[in-house]
């Protein structure tokens, strides 16, 4: 039978909450997982797997490096399938090869050397990220979870947060006790912290994706709209030669703000990837002209049609700034995700609040 009194509690069992409760068991911590839903299902399932170290630089770069330890770790301690072969970014023009150039993220490859590598078409050079890894999106966050509760946290499945006072979370199912409450809530800051949200201008961002039958991707692989999006990339001069290369000659990538985007998973098929909406109300309903952009990119890259096997939208925060970290009361912290980078930096970031919460 569950207790009712922990060290912590977490709101909320994506990458970012699991991450927490991580962090806080490793200090011997009593820690509890309030989740709404009866089962892992929103944006750490519903994404690329990819742990992008090598595409972000400055913050997001220091928590990614430090995720990647983490998830290192707990792929040997809760036995998830991870693959430590790194990332390629290929460029298909002059102005984007000026873009890896710049950013010093690594060492360059040849077309020749792409092309061996990645089965890709068009390639006049590319990147690699030697500490990229790639996960089972849909697997990894369910094993984490399997695997903290064996070491005693405990999950309140299909229990809500309603508020929090210090020491005190309240939820559908009565109050629960702790010195410290993280809310690791996603894009639903806004359900409990309104005034934050606000403040942070935290919207959701939806996104639409594929699942098609794999093309032999043996790693990760980024394009020339990832350069506008990471920012080891973005923020090289070449990058603005990109965006206007895009909106002259392909500006629908730019109006479905497009991350051309792929990897594949270990039963072989392919995540194709993505769209991005930003609304504090995401539309339920998803434009077919969207989907057919993905699939004539990834056909054009491919030289190959992909074969649709599923769709699905998914949702993160989106704010101006990557990270939100608050504290609206003594013990309470509410932490996000803001950028759609959840896997690369969730597991870092969580760790870095359980350090200042207990230092």
């Amino acid at each position: 039978m569950a207790r009712d009194t922990y060290d912590l509690i977490v709101v909320g069992a994506g990458i970012v909450g699991l991450g927490h409760a991580a962090a806080a068991v490793e200090r011997g911590l009593k820690v509890a997982i309030v989740e709404r839903a009866d089962a892992i299902a929103g944006a750490s399932i519903r994404n690329f797997g990819h742990i992008g170290v090598g595409a972000h630089a400055g913050q997001a770069g220091e928590y990614a490096r430090r995720s990647r330890e983490l998830w290192l770790r707990l792929a040997e301690r809760a036995g998830l399938w991870i693959r430590q072969d790194g990332a390629i970014a290929v460029a298909r023009h002059e102005d984007e090869l000026a873009v890896l150039r710049e950013s010093n993220a690594g060492p360059l490859l040849s077309a020749d050397e792409v092309s061996e590598l990645v089965p890709v078409r068009g390639a006049v050079g590319g990147i690699r990220f030697a500490d990229d890894l790639q996960v089972d999106p849909r697997a990894a966050a369910p094993a984490i979870a399997a695997h903290l509760g064996a070491r005693g946290v405990d999950f309140h499945w299909r229990t809500a947060a309603l508020g929090a006072e210090t020491g005190t979370l309240h939820t559908t199912r009565g109050p629960l006790h702790a010195q410290a409450i993280v809310f690791a809530v996603n894009a639903d800051v806004d359900q409990l912290f309104p005034e934050i949200a606000a403040a942070h201008d935290v919207q959701r961002c939806s996104l639409d994706m594929l699942l098609a039958d794999g093309v032999g991707l043996p790693v990760p692989l980024l394009t020339g709209s990832s350069m506008l999006r990471y920012s080891a990339f973005a923020t090289t001069p070449a990058a603005a030669d990109v965006r206007a290369r895009y909106e002259r000659d392909a500006p629908e990538v730019l109006t479905y703000d497009v991350n051309q985007m792929y990897t594949e998973r270990p039963d072989g098929t392919l995540i194709v990837g993505d769209t991005h909406d930003v609304r504090v109300t995401p539309s339920p309903f998803q434009d077919e002209r969207a989907f057919e952009l993905l699939l004539s990119l990834g056909a054009d890259l491919f030289d190959a049609p992909l074969r649709v096997r599923e769709r699905w939208q998914g949702v993160y925060a989106r704010a101006p700034h990557e990270f939100l970290k608050a504290a609206p009361a003594d013990g309470i912290r509410v932490v996000s995700v803001t950028t759609g980078i959840g896997m690369t930096c969730g597991l870092g970031l969580a760790e870095s609040v359980i350090d200042d919460l207990w230092r």
